[in-house]
């Protein structure tokens, strides 16, 4: 059935919506299936212009919506990542056969769509994702064997699987099936990894007031408030993990009092704090955003500094032009990047570290598991927004972390969300939005690699640029002989 130009007009808002709510905080992961199924019906048949205006347009009601946080952060950014990144699914649609071997293609050009606005520009914007929709979904388990975008991939299967079941297309349907039973098998044989210890950690959430911001806050509060918290951990643990952004210092914090403060927290629990640090060095124009391990000692057992850097709130591209038309809106100094592996010394071994928006890239979790790292770090702050948009996506964006990794998640926040997760994505337990809370428990420390930190994403690459040959040779082949939809 080829949609016409008014019922496309209805259908692909519709299909887009159905993608946004699939993913958190709304989280009806079934939806996003029909969302792909709808956007394979809308480009049946179509021309290339037109495939263009409706993935386009399923784009734009998929991410404004998806990426609604970003208003707070840059509303110039809101609006242009949101149009950029739609037409980016139109470009990848008009890359597609229209008629036979269109369903080999769609989810290829889920994954590629996917690689690129992960990555790019400007480092990329990761979330709103089909991966993170299927975060609490079955289909998580297959981020151990190629990473997320096995995810991304099999989603554009199932919508396709559904879109041929409406057309009563046997064929396809048993061919699609066979595709997620495959990967099913390969998640059952795949490597996740082996616990060689266990420790008993805590993790500090603050609390405090939501939808704040930097310049309105004040950072001894918030200092004072997980100083106030860490009195409730419950010893022996063997560290307590603090969120990003709790301590502030200009110039080195080893130079500063506010160091003494944390060791005396370190001494009075007996158990290194892993400290997420901001150093401002206003007179060089830059800022540090890191984590310390500080010991009950006063020795800094470990430092990581932020490598990934938020686009427009941590750095401002072309900072000389934007600061002409937008200066209210951005941070007036940009964080310097961390160049290292992302990993730091918990006191009791190698600890792979993300913090914040590192965890939506999952080239630092690689990173820190190819470096030795036998857990999972996530500190984070989320409290400057207002929704939970972001901090539902960025637990989810752990919970795949943890399945691709083999490993225990710990995220820390100021304001929540924390959480402690399980190497299968189970949150064991997780805070509410701006209480003060420590959660404390035991877990294990792991070694061993998945495919997913062995391979990365370059599988997944392949095996969609294949599929963009298998279907564009499978058009090719029956563009005189003609033979049901494919």
């Amino acid at each position: 059935m080829i949609t016409s130009g008014r019922t496309a007009g209805l259908l692909a808002p519709l299909a887009g919506a159905l993608i946004a709510f699939s993913m958190p905080p709304w989280g009806w992961w079934p939806l996003a299936f029909v969302g792909v199924a709808i956007l394979d019906r809308l480009l049946a048949g179509q021309p290339r212009k037109e495939r263009f205006k409706r993935a386009t347009l399923v784009g734009i009601w998929w991410l404004f919506p998806g990426t609604f946080w970003m208003w707070d952060l840059t509303i110039p950014g809101y609006l242009i990542q949101g149009v950029m990144f739609s037409m980016l699914y139109g470009l990848v649609a008009m890359a597609l056969p229209a008629t036979t071997g269109r369903r080999v293609a769609l989810p290829a050009a889920l994954v590629v769509a996917a690689l690129v606005r992960w990555n790019w520009p400007f480092g990329g914007v990761p979330l709103a994702s089909l991966a993170i929709g299927q975060a609490d979904a079955p289909l998580a388990q297959t981020a151990r064997v190629f990473g997320s975008l096995t995810i991304v991939a099999l989603v554009g299967v199932g919508g396709v699987v559904l879109s041929a079941l409406s057309e009563r297309n046997l064929r396809d349907v048993a061919v699609g099936v066979g595709v997620l039973a495959f990967a099913t098998l390969l998640t059952l044989i795949a490597p996740h990894g082996q616990a060689i210890d266990t420790i008993d950690i805590a993790i500090v959430q603050g609390g405090g007031p939501q939808n704040t911001r930097a310049e309105n806050t004040s950072a001894r509060a918030v200092f004072e408030r997980h100083l106030a918290a860490s009195q409730d951990v419950q010893g022996p643990v063997d560290f307590v993990l603090w969120p990003e952004n709790v301590v502030h210092t200009r110039g080195p914090l080893v130079d500063s009092t506010v160091f003494d403060e944390i060791v005396e927290v370190a001494r009075d629990l007996d158990a290194p704090v892993i400290a997420g640090i901001v150093e401002s060095f206003n007179d060089e124009g830059f800022f540090l955003n890191a984590s310390m391990t500080i010991s009950p000692e006063g020795e800094v057992l470990g430092r990581y500094d932020k490598l990934r850097r938020v686009p427009f709130g941590e750095f401002v591209p072309f900072r000389s032009l934007i600061e002409r038309v937008a200066p209210a809106f951005l941070p007036s100094n940009d964080a310097k990047p961390g160049t290292g592996p992302a990993i730091i010394e918990s006191g009791v071994g190698t600890a792979g570290i993300s913090i914040s928006w590192e965890v939506f890239h999952d080239d630092r979790t690689y990173s820190g598991m190819k470096n030795g790292g036998l857990i999972q770090l996530n500190p984070t702050n989320g409290s400057s927004f207002w929704l939970t948009i972001v901090q539902t996506q960025q637990i989810a964006s752990s919970q795949l972390r943890a399945i691709e990794s083999g490993r225990w998640a710990l995220q820390a926040a100021p304001t929540g969300f924390s959480a402690i997760i399980e190497p299968n994505g189970t949150i064991v337990e997780r805070t509410g939005i701006s209480e003060a809370r420590v959660l404390q428990g035991e877990v294990e420390l792991r070694e061993g690699t998945t495919w997913a930190t062995r391979f990365t994403w370059y599988p997944m690459f392949f095996i969609a640029i294949a599929s963009y040959v298998t279907a564009w040779t499978l058009h090719r082949r029956t563009e005189q002989h003609p033979t049901p939809d494919l």
